[in-house]
């Protein structure tokens, strides 16, 4: 009887060696204390990518279309800004869809390039599009293409530290600035 009594301790114990030894699931609840920050990295990531290339593929598209005022081809066609944004909106590949919406352009003729132009962010809050202008000059002119792209973003902390405005999208800017060739 004694013994029974010692080999039932024996296997409790035992027992609960083994319990505090099994790690089966632990592999799982640590993924689950981790998975959320991980996906949201992840995504993050992914997003800020997504925002450079749609950022590099903005300043391609800017020095090429800027180059029909630069070679005289906006003057001689009588280029209006919407036929620029839409030849500007031609060159951004596969971001065109949605991109008469969110582009924003603003061509001005300039005396000189240490020329201070107007910010249509000044106030933080809205973009004004009332400060934007369209003018290619004539030959031998200083001329710069700004041009602005509205990039709405998912990730909520990626949103608050890109975003200047409320909105919660980012404004991505390229700009070009040259002197228009002779006629």
């Amino acid at each position: 009887m004694s013994r029974a009594k010692a080999g039932s301790r024996q296997d409790v114990s035992t027992r609960r060696r083994t319990w505090l030894r099994n790690r089966d699931g632990s592999a799982a609840i640590e993924f689950a204390m981790v998975a959320m920050p991980f996906f949201l990295m992840m995504f993050a990531l992914l997003e800020l990518g997504m925002v450079f290339v749609v950022d590099s593929v903005l300043a391609n598209a800017t020095f090429e279309t800027g180059r029909l005022v630069r070679t005289g081809q906006a003057g001689a066609a009588a280029m209006t800004r919407e036929q620029f944004r839409t030849d500007l909106c031609s060159r951004m590949s596969v971001f065109s869809a949605d991109c008469e919406n969110r582009l924003s352009v603003d061509v001005r003729v300039i005396p000189t390039f240490a020329t201070p132009l107007p910010d249509p962010m000044e106030d933080g809050e809205t973009f004004d599009e009332g400060q934007l202008g369209f003018d290619y000059g004539a030959p031998g002119s200083l001329v710069v293409v700004r041009v602005w792209y509205k990039q709405p973003l998912v990730t909520t902390f990626l949103s608050q530290g890109l975003s200047r405005l409320g909105d919660g999208s980012s404004r991505l800017m390229s700009t070009t600035a040259f002197r228009n060739e002779p006629a």
